[in-house]
């Protein structure tokens, strides 16, 4: 059954057909490691993750590649401003490549706690700088990049059809910063390579034919991309941020390198939105939500932990909304998914200790399921069908728990390895909802109650409302 899968480029959801028959190959924008990514960055991979599980449920092999920037990724996103590595270094008082070792590592941690499957190649941009050069002789052996004092450059001039991803005039193209007047040709120009400052040592700079520096941003993708993937490719991920700039510019040097086409297919995924705090204008954008990058607020995945979260629980939330539109994070939102989440756990282990093994799935639900998750990866209606043979008063425990287990390889909520003790709370995880809860009944807010409420259901928490105040139980 393939699925069809709505395409950045052609802004269309079209039938999915790979270059080769039964592959796919995937490359996926990974973190730049500076910093702990936050949520609305991991919204972004849980996307990915479930686009990969259905590729792989559908019988394709899928051979997936995810960088790792640990180089050349300026604040601006464009071509000025020091190294995001540089400013994590000088942050936390310790090396480059120490930084970079430590976050690439907390990401990966994050991954394994939301069930998120790693890539089948890990590829650091400092591994690949022999790489990134030749792509750049090339592009300058064929006529497309200029030198200036501070690096070298792409000359978007070149192209006819510079920014055709992001279908935007070229004088409103978003270029990032733009360096001083006289540096770039073009405001769309970028750099490919960097020189280092004369006065100084950079903490990381290598040799090249141009002189001492290091590469741009860009550049790592296109060429860690052709080195595990070939000179086609099928399908290209990343946020949405990285539609106007990083992918406009990945698609322009490598294509103007090879001389055709590069990716058949541009997914990207849409932010994980904050509402806007009281007289918060976001440069008079008037919106009510922001991204998460512009909030001010960085909410990673450990403080949700800490908080009393299983890191599933935001899995659940993320797969509640489509990839394609903003998701609003609320503490309530979260509390709501976390509920629902301790049903479908509690639900999960009773099924289990029900069944024999041998049963088969419920068809028609099934079905529905694929349905779902073939059309672009609707999750929502995924979840639909998910519920509907949960509730199901006909079919047996078996065949629920099987339709559970059948499903899961794209859920990835590890129905079959679940344990009963992941369902346990502590008395002060207790006492802090009973306290939000109490707080948002004299509100008046009876959503947020009922579902603090429902959260300490799923945990096998009684609560007793008295006139003395709230008591608890554990059922």
């Amino acid at each position: 059954m393939p699925p069809k899968l709505y395409n950045t480029m052609t802004r269309s959801k079209d039938e999915f057909v790979p270059i080769e028959p039964g592959k796919v190959s995937l490359y996926t924008c990974g973190p730049t490691v500076y910093n702990y990514a936050h949520i609305g960055n991991l919204r972004t991979y849980v996307f990915e993750d479930i686009l990969k599980r259905v590729l792989i449920r559908f019988g394709y092999e899928v051979n997936h590649v995810m960088n790792v920037t640990d180089v050349g990724h300026l604040v601006s996103d464009a071509d000025e401003g020091e190294d995001k590595m540089a400013l994590g270094a000088k942050r936390e008082g310790k090396t480059v490549w120490e930084i970079a070792e430590f976050y690439w590592q907390a990401f990966r941690s994050d991954l394994a706690r939301l069930n998120i499957l790693e890539p089948d190649v890990w590829c650091k941009a400092t591994d690949h700088i022999d790489e990134q050069i030749a792509q750049v002789r090339t592009l300058e052996e064929k006529g497309f990049t200029y030198r200036t004092d501070d690096g070298i450059y792409f000359d978007t001039s070149k192209l006819d059809d510079y920014g055709k991803l992001a279908r935007q005039d070229l004088s409103a193209l978003k270029a990032g910063a733009r360096v001083e007047v006289g540096h770039k040709r073009n405001a769309t120009d970028f750099s490919l390579w960097k020189f280092s400052p004369k006065d100084q040592q950079r903490l990381m700079e290598w040799d090249s034919p141009w002189g001492v520096g290091f590469p741009g941003w860009h550049i790592e993708c296109s060429a860690m991309a052709m080195k595990y993937l070939g000179e086609r490719l099928d399908i290209h991920c990343g946020g949405i941020d990285h539609i106007a700039v990083h992918h406009t510019n990945e698609i322009a040097q490598a294509e103007a390198a090879m001389g055709h086409a590069w990716c058949n297919w541009w997914m990207h995924g849409e932010f994980l939105v904050l509402p806007k705090a009281a007289g918060d204008d976001d440069d008079g954008d008037e919106d009510a939500f922001t991204k998460m990058a512009k909030s001010g607020e960085f909410l990673k995945l450990d403080l949700l932990v800490e908080r009393g979260y299983d890191p599933l629980a935001y899995r659940y939330m993320c797969l509640n909304g489509h990839y394609r539109q903003q998701l609003v994070f609320t503490w309530e939102a979260l509390d709501a998914a976390a509920s629902a989440l301790g049903r479908l756990k509690r639900a999960a282990l009773d099924l289990r200790a029900g069944t024999s093994g041998s049963e088969t799935p419920v068809e028609n639900y099934l079905a529905e399921f694929n349905d779902a998750v073939t059309d672009d990866l609707n999750m929502p209606r995924a979840l639909a069908a998910m519920w509907g043979v949960l509730k199901d008063g006909k079919a047996s425990d078996g065949r629920i728990y099987a339709t559970l287990l059948a499903m899961d390889p794209v859920l990835g909520f590890g129905f079959e390895t679940m344990q009963a003790e992941e369902l346990a709370i502590s008395e002060s995880q207790i006492a802090e909802l009973i306290a939000k809860r109490n707080v948002a009944r004299q509100a008046k807010d009876y959503a947020t109650s009922d579902a603090i409420r429902d959260t300490l259901t799923a945990k096998g928490i009684e609560i007793m409302d008295t006139p003395s105040g709230t008591t608890w139980r554990r059922a």
